[in-house]
């Protein structure tokens, strides 16, 4: 355990390096002076004034030393400031990341939840009529964009409940009951892909495993064929079904951002989408590398989750 763990570490410390050195680069590609956006277009923006504000953000600086520069930064907790409010940061991504987790891990658990019990059920349907049914099911909720479905969940309420507040986002401390009813719509929208992908990987994986050979010794022994689903088949069949619940959370972290614009939910989706617009190097830099971070702890969990269900995983 210990051994794959370090070589988790390490495989953690090159992709950051990766994605710090690729989202760097790819930021200064945007078309666009961040500086003159800043400024905006009026008679007392000049070339010196220009300049002087590159100075003192360092954007003057090659590239490769504007690089060293933030990286060295960061290895000692500074993420540098916003270009456009001058605050850290690190207070800029923290004003924003609550709604984004809350809604990320509200969807993450009603996929989860939800896709155990379909995928068995779906197993259990196999050869019979409602296994059409289900599968045309699973498919058109795989192809449904979350963005579509969620402006259409907004207006299909919106003719039946027009008072009814669907947008926006109220705290959990302020509203326990409003937080909760803001984020299940968005939540629902972004977890559909998830539920369906899942439902079809646990369906496939219990059938492979009930093909398998302690499966007919156990029946063989007389073992109930609920048993042999729920005792035997099951705990195989979660092994890649944990797999993909961790590389699916990231995938919700990025469909979180774009239901967020449906849902006008101020998460990191809009801080962004902000930083784009504003060439807010800095900002952008430090949500992107902290999403990255986020996305390769939660896949360094479903590991050592992986190595607890199968040991084997371990060596």
């Amino acid at each position: 355990m210990i051994k794959m763990l370090r070589r988790r570490l390490v495989d953690l410390a090159v992709v950051l390096f990766g994605v710090s050195i690729l989202t760097f680069a790819f930021i200064r590609l945007i078309p666009g002076d961040a500086v003159a956006i800043m400024l905006g277009a009026n008679a007392e923006v000049t070339p010196e004034r220009i300049e002087a504000v590159r100075e003192r953000l360092g954007l003057h600086l090659p590239f490769y030393q504007q690089y060293f520069v933030w990286l060295r930064d960061v290895f000692t907790g500074d993420f540098g400031v916003s270009i456009w409010t001058g605050r850290p940061v690190i207070e800029e991504i923290a004003g924003h990341v609550w709604p984004t987790l809350q809604l990320t891990v509200l969807a993450l658990a009603l996929a989860v939840v939800l896709a155990i019990p379909l995928g068995i059920l779906m197993a259990q349907l196999r050869g019979r009529r409602a296994e059409a049914f289900v599968q045309a099911a699973s498919v058109i909720g795989l192809t449904v964009p979350p963005f579509w479905l969620g402006i259409l969940m907004i207006l299909c309420l919106s003719m039946v409940a027009p008072h009814l507040q669907l947008l926006g986002y109220v705290p959990f401390s302020k509203d326990p009951l409003g937080n909760i009813a803001r984020l299940l719509l968005p939540a629902i929208a972004v977890s559909l892909p998830i539920l369906a992908n899942l439902a079809r990987l646990l369906r496939s994986t219990l059938l492979e495993a009930m093909q398998q050979d302690y499966i007919r010794t156990a029946r063989a022994k007389g073992v109930s064929r609920r048993g042999l689903l729920y005792r035997h088949a099951l705990r195989n069949a979660l092994i890649p079904f944990v797999t993909s619940v961790g590389i699916m959370a990231g995938y919700l972290l990025g469909g979180a951002i774009v239901i967020e614009q449906v849902f006008a939910i101020p998460g990191l989706g809009r801080l962004i989408l902000g930083a784009i617009a504003e060439r807010n190097y800095p900002l952008l830099q430090a949500t992107i590398l902290l999403v990255t971070l986020s996305f390769v702890l939660v896949n360094l969990i479903v590991d050592l989750l992986y190595a607890v269900i199968d040991p084997r995983a371990a060596k």
